[in-house]
């Protein structure tokens, strides 16, 4: 029992938050390439080149080992690649988002993930809103608490409590403006509308195909071979391509390497072991992170709004999480009871699919 124990408990939080503190260094040094000139389209292809690359060495050797798995329907396989799609969206907004403003403004926003999970949940009828319910309305109070925390954090920066001081290595771009901050909390908002549609399709596509390293690599490859006709035509400039060998080529495979490949088996991992809500539960980690890496590496001011914002935003995440761990201790309660109102099969896909997995094992 205790060995189950340190499975499926100590070893997802442990592992989920090394993924935060990876996802924010990856911005941290794409932000200060950023600022030696570094152009995000280049940067987005060759760090999904590396990813796939990396993922190609050890595929061999699990396929060999993988026996009895399901075949390759046209359904899944467009799944996955639907999965290169949007995780390709991500990345885009996500890099051109940390250009336009900071890694702690992207950390911040990242809390909207399981608010906008929520909506989505049930928007497509996967959960019902009974407004009876004391788990609904903390997950409505910390939605609601949640957008309201990224729209102080984006139109409202207020005084500095830390005045951006410029590192010795890194021209500071003095041409942001308060509409680049805009534009860069603009795209935030679309990666983490994206993010939850993502973790939809992937705990999805796992159930269907338990071979996680296999998925990611297929979807990471999709990913890649659509970034390139793409990335191309957006810089024809072939000099930007050429890379030297400073923080721009630390950044490419930190990103490639870590960041993209590693969180993603670490995150798939925690998905099919846990669930979607389980995974996002860790981001408000990344703000004070970003915050102090911002400051310490890249001389960013701290703005009365930034720290409004995130503590805002981070209250209604966990108003949110709150409920829906309320809501799975009911859930189970009824289980035990053999309510027949509520069957395990018939849990929502997307909050749920953790126990289901549980009660499907034994």
């Amino acid at each position: 029992m205790a060995r189950m124990h340190w499975d499926k408990d100590l070893v997802p939080l442990c592992a989920l938050i090394a993924a935060e503190c990876i996802n924010v260094g990856a911005a941290i040094l794409f932000k200060a390439a950023t600022l030696n000139g570094v152009n995000y389209y280049v940067y987005t292809l060759y760090a999904s080149a590396i990813s796939a690359l990396v993922l190609l060495l050890p595929l061999p050797f699990v396929l060999r080992r993988s026996t009895g798995l399901p075949s390759f329907k046209s359904s899944l396989l467009f799944r996955i690649f639907l999965l290169g799609l949007i995780s390709l969206g991500t990345r885009l907004c996500g890099a051109k988002a940390i250009e336009y403003s900071s890694p702690t403004l992207a950390a911040a926003m990242s809390n909207l993930v399981p608010a906008f999970t929520f909506i989505l949940a049930v928007f497509f009828r996967m959960e019902k809103a009974e407004l009876r319910s004391s788990s609904t309305r903390a997950k409505i109070i910390g939605t609601v608490a949640s957008i309201s925390g990224a729209l102080v954090v984006v139109l409202f920066r207020g005084p500095a409590l830390k005045s951006a001081s410029p590192p010795t290595n890194y021209p500071r771009d003095s041409s942001s403006t308060q509409t680049k901050w805009l534009l860069g909390g603009f795209l935030l908002l679309v990666q983490c509308l994206l993010a939850p549609i993502w973790y939809i399709v992937q705990t999805q596509v796992i159930k269907e195909y338990p071979a996680k390293l296999v998925v990611v690599f297929l979807y990471t490859l999709c990913g890649t071979l659509v970034a390139a006709p793409v990335c191309l035509v957006a810089e024809p400039d072939l000099s930007a391509w050429k890379i030297k060998p400073d923080i721009t080529l630390l950044s490419i495979i930190y990103s490639g390497f870590l960041c993209t490949c590693l969180i993603c088996l670490i995150e798939i991992w925690s998905l099919h072991l846990k669930g979607p809500v389980y995974v996002s539960i860790f981001k408000p980690l990344s703000i004070a992170i970003a915050a102090a890496m911002s400051v310490i590496f890249l001389g960013d001011a701290l703005h009365l709004g930034s720290v409004i914002g995130a503590a805002i935003l981070s209250v209604g995440f966990y108003a949110v999480i709150w409920g829906k761990a309320r809501e799975e201790e009911e859930l189970k309660e009824q289980c035990e009871l053999g309510s027949p109102a509520i069957q395990p099969n018939n849990r929502t896909p997307l909050l749920q699919s953790y126990v289901n997995e549980e009660d499907n094992s034994k």
